[in-house]
């Protein structure tokens, strides 16, 4: 029977598509980045500039991948596009780098701003040990890990919950927001440009911290086999969310300026919980458990979404054979989330969360640009391939254009992050060529030893791919 295969399910319609996309990109970025961007623009309005031009920018890069998804309708995302445009190394290149570099330091970031948010409320005033945070984190990834791989059906039903939360969370501070100013409390907007950086470089990592807290719209491409009707979903999904986060976004940051100030932004690490103490009387209480679960809820998603990229590169022979197997009982990817949960809890280690977050998204934006690029190759490579929905080209070109310029910046800002990122992965190349490409003898007998004994571990198999 259809129901005894061993195959991830169709589980998701439009709500959870979006609930995914909103939940990955509601996730810690919002609650990080605005101190970032002020520091680098220098002013109030230039930071809003930032967001304002990221949002535009994000748009441009989600359309073009809606075209993607329903062109090149399988799991995996930009492993999958890459893969498909540009050949087998540059796509094993994406995931040398994803699992090393941004896949499991996005989970460290986003599980420390969780500890961050639920431990100041509790221990105000107080210097808190880095290692307790860390501990925290460490647990609830192993935690969100178990309960994706347990029930996806009960997972992305959370998710939907998570997303309302993250919504309310942010439409409290907008409302605070409105109403602060509406008591005539705009003098931090007075000659909003005062301050002004002209440097490159420094406008450079402000767009890099604002990208960052809009990463993850790329995110349900790598779920398109478990998406209901994919070819309308996927695309609506889009364009439901991507407008309403620019909107969110603006206005959260324009309350926040507008109560804290530029000082206030750059000096705190909680902003929402020091903006509530500043604007919202008693409902301050209930911002620091808000925020806490916005961003629980957005590493949830990226703990399922990613493992989706990992178990797609896996059945391609791109990863290890276990990684492509799936648990019989939950029908989940197991050994792929077990796998991500490892390498995310050594990315704990690290004590710099902004050199955590410029270190991810210079190597992850230069694959997403790349992987965008695919709508234009594709477009001169296989011109008569079915597209269901068809973007106008100057959309990814303005995105691929635009994205390309900001990379060259950062290699004279934050040189060391794009040295380690260029280093880690020219490292796949003798990866792939040694363990893909040719790998020795005594090496596939060690896999297939191990992944017998995991597979029993795990109660896990491989996909069956007989038709629906």
């Amino acid at each position: 029977m259809s129901e005894e295969r061993v195959k991830m399910r169709k589980q998701l319609g439009l709500l959870e598509g979006v609930a995914i996309i909103l939940g990955i990109i509601f996730g810690s970025g919002i609650f990080i980045s605005p101190k970032e961007v002020l520091e680098k623009t220098g002013s109030v309005w230039g930071a809003l500039t930032v967001w304002g031009i990221c949002g535009i920018l994000a748009t441009l890069g989600a359309m073009s991948y809606a075209e993607l998804g329903t062109t090149l309708a399988q799991s995996g995302g930009d492993y999958h596009y890459i893969n498909e445009a540009f050949g087998p190394l540059p796509a094993f290149l994406y995931l040398w780098d994803a699992n090393l570099i941004f896949v499991p330091s996005t989970n460290a970031i986003m599980s420390l701003t969780f500890a961050n948010n639920i431990l100041e409320p509790i221990f105000p005033n107080c210097t808190i040990d880095p290692w307790s945070k860390k501990l925290i984190a460490a647990v609830t990834i192993c935690f969100l890990t178990f309960i994706n791989a347990y029930d996806v059906k009960f997972t992305t039903r959370l998710q939907n919950i998570f997303m309302f939360t993250k919504i309310s969370a942010l439409i409290v501070i907008i409302i605070g927001g409105i109403v602060w100013m509406a008591q005539g409390k705009v003098e931090h907007f007075q000659d909003g440009w005062a301050g002004t950086k002209t440097s490159a470089s420094d406008w450079s990592v402000a767009f890099y911290s604002g990208i960052f807290s809009y990463s993850g719209w790329n995110y349900l491409n790598f779920m398109t086999e478990e998406l209901r009707e994919p070819f309308v979903n996927l695309p609506r999904a889009i364009y439901i969310s991507l407008p309403m986060v620019t909107g969110i976004y603006l206005l959260a940051n324009l309350s926040y300026l507008a109560v804290l100030g530029p000082i206030g932004v750059r000096a705190t690490d909680a902003i929402a919980v020091d903006f509530a103490v500043a604007s919202l009387g008693w409902l301050r209480w209930c911002m620091p458990a808000l925020v806490a679960l916005a961003v629980l809820g957005g590493l949830s998603v990226h703990v399922m979404t990613s493992s989706r990229m990992c178990f797609a590169g896996a059945r391609n022979g791109h990863m290890p054979e276990l990684l492509a197997h799936i648990n019989v009982a939950c029908m989940s990817p197991l050994p792929s989330l077990v796998f991500l949960m490892l390498i995310s809890l050594i990315m704990l280690i690290p004590d710099s969360l902004t050199s955590l977050i410029t270190y991810c998204t210079v190597v992850e934006s230069f694959f997403t640009t790349l992987s965008c690029s695919a709508v234009l190759w594709l477009r001169y490579k296989k011109p008569h391939l079915p597209r269901p929905i068809k973007v106008s080209l100057w959309m990814p070109g303005v995105f691929v254009l635009t994205s390309a310029a900001l990379l060259v910046v950062p290699a004279w800002s934050e040189p060391r992050a794009v040295a380690a990122g260029a280093l880690i992965t020219l490292t796949g190349v003798p990866a792939y060529l040694i363990l893909v490409r040719r790998p020795p003898q005594f090496l596939l007998n060690i896999s297939t030893k191990f992944t017998h004994t995991c597979q029993k571990l795990f109660l896990s198999a491989v996909e069956d791919d007989k038709g629906e």
